[in-house]
């Protein structure tokens, strides 16, 4: 019987057993990992969340890591539970204390049949055989979503994003703070380049080359050139995409085996970590200080390293911080790619949305010794997220990489080529004037909006921010002596449904503490005023609930 408390649902179990062990989701990812049935914390949150179902290939090991009986977990069957929990309330503390034991012993767990469990598992047989889902004296069986999905994770698209949809259905009008589209803010692309693509749209109707059009990966390569590309590089070098984010794909499934891993900074744009997730590999998240203005941990870097790791990933400008990156540090990660024969993979999308006089290096720039991918385009910078217009350049060591690189002529070619209406803004958008420039100065838009998103966020009591050197997010830290919440999508569902403002939480870039959120200072000032006076509303009624006012 299902207990109708706290154990109501398949989700709530898991969260209560888990806490129990005195376990963290990234602790309880690790240790199902190391026992053979390797998940992701991503899957482990939208199993908490009730998003996703338990896969029932991994839930044998599941509850022995739980001390849980798997009926229990399913379907709250409480005299299976109550006989395991009272076996494992003596080792508890020695399983919290070792968590290497708890893995170890999850290591003799069976393979089952990969089928999605929900929480209503124990009734899709009989439904799915029913007779009211029979057609022409044939049942109709579920069709689940692939199993590979289980472990990817995208929240800033996610359930917060659905929920505000719904509430806009209804009438209710959102400020929507969450995805980096300019587009919705009144940030209008440069009129050259709609010109540009206009002119050439008779041109753009057919297929082009799998890589892209000549004159726009001209533009490419002669844009780093001008930075002070150092190895030899030409136009084959050059991939265009349907963005940065198809190419990141590509570039997982060309290099990731099934249990290789890549480094990835921690906070992330979650879409790396998902798409190293879905190719079979697995992302291992390297930490980055905010007490050093988020820049990377180099020993933490050192300390991920094993001889599964591939690659390392370098957001910079970062998403979602804003933080800048110093030559040094930089410099001091090349190192490390040399000594442990690393790919570099350099997302420097937001090089050209900079403030306060800051310069941004290329990763291309600083080294020939190490092959470096550099990921770029044009929907932040020249406010054409819609053109789908982005790049990737192979640079620096190539000799040994030849078997790889040809892996992505091949997933090149299999996508036909990019949108080749995009591809005709950038030659344009890369040379002339940058009106960039003229948003991030002292006197533009998004430079003011900044210092009133980060003054504001600061003067709420127990919420403090970086000041972020480029892209338009800021990451800020809520005080967990102040508000101490354990889950920050629900919190942040919270101020969605109360105020009615969309933002993403701190994990959805798998951050592995409820204690941040990303906020968007796209909107113009009058309306990011508005957000910031909900904000306060809301934190405050917060504090009044927690007792911390």
């Amino acid at each position: 019987m299902v207990d109708d408390k706290s154990n109501s649902t398949q989700a709530a179990r898991l969260v209560q057993l888990r806490r129990d062990k005195g376990f963290t989701a990234e602790q309880l990812a690790q240790a199902m990992t190391a026992a053979g049935a390797k998940v992701s914390r991503g899957a482990i949150s939208n199993w908490e969340r009730g998003t996703n179902g338990i896969v029932s290939s991994k839930l044998p090991t599941l509850a022995r890591i739980l001390g849980c009986s798997e009926g229990y977990l399913l379907r709250g069957e409480h005299q299976n539970h109550a006989a395991n929990s009272a076996a494992s309330t003596d080792d508890q503390s020695q399983q919290h204390a070792n968590l290497n034991s708890v893995m170890a012993a999850s290591l003799q767990t069976d393979n089952k049949n990969k089928i999605l469990v929900n929480t209503s598992a124990s009734l899709s047989d009989t439904r799915q055989h029913s007779p009211n889902n029979a057609m022409n004296g044939h049942s109709m069986n579920t069709i689940k979503k692939s199993d590979k999905l289980q472990n990817v994770c995208y929240d800033i698209r996610g359930p917060l994003l659905q929920t505000a949809n719904r509430m806009e259905a209804e009438g209710k009008r959102i400020l929507k703070l969450n995805v980096g589209n300019p587009a919705p803010f009144g940030l209008q692309a440069p009129h050259e380049i709609l010109q540009d693509v206009a002119m050439n749209l008779s041109e753009a109707t057919g297929y082009s080359d799998s890589q892209g059009i000549f004159s726009a990966r001209k533009a490419v390569l002669q844009y780093y050139q001008s930075k002070g590309l150092l190895s030899a590089v030409d136009v084959r070098d050059v991939y265009l995409g349907n963005g940065v984010s198809e190419l990141i794909v590509m570039t997982m499934q060309a290099l990731m085996n099934d249990g290789d891993e890549v480094l990835i900074p921690m906070p992330d744009y979650p879409l790396w970590t998902a798409a190293a997730n879905l190719s079979g590999g697995t992302a291992v998240h390297y930490r980055c200080n905010e007490e050093d203005n988020w820049q990377p941990d180099i020993e933490d870097i050192k300390s991920k390293i094993t001889s599964k790791t591939k690659g390392i990933v370098v957001i910079n400008p970062n998403n979602p911080t804003g933080a800048l990156y110093s030559d040094d540090l930089l410099k001091q990660i090349i190192e490390v790619a040399k000594a442990y024969d690393l790919i570099i993979m350099a997302d420097e999308i937001y090089d050209r949305i900079l403030y306060d006089d800051t310069v941004h290096t290329p990763m291309s720039t600083l080294t020939d010794d190490v092959l470096v991918l550099s990921y770029n385009g044009l929907s932040k910078s020249h406010r054409i997220a819609g053109f789908r217009a982005g790049w990737m350049m192979v640079s620096g060591r190539k000799q040994h990489a030849a078997d790889f690189i040809e892996g992505l002529d091949m997933l090149a070619s299999m996508r036909l080529c990019s949108n080749v209406q995009g591809q005709y803004a950038i030659q344009t958008a890369m040379g002339g004037y940058q009106s960039m420039k003229d948003l991030t100065s002292k006197t533009g838009r998004l430079y003011k909006q900044r210092e009133l998103a980060v003054s504001r966020l600061n003067a709420i009591k127990g919420i403090s921010c970086t000041m972020p050197q480029g892209a338009f997010y800021c990451f800020p830290k809520i005080d967990p002596e102040v508000y101490p919440i354990e889950d920050d999508m629900a919190f942040m569902m919270d101020l969605l449904i109360e105020e009615n403002v969309l933002m993403v939480q701190g994990t959805g870039f798998n951050w592995d503490k409820p204690d941040h959120f990303r906020l968007v200072f796209l909107p113009n000032l009058n309306d990011l005023e508005n957000a910031m006076d909900r904000l306060d509303r809301f934190f405050a009624k917060k504090r009044q609930q927690f007792g911390t006012a």
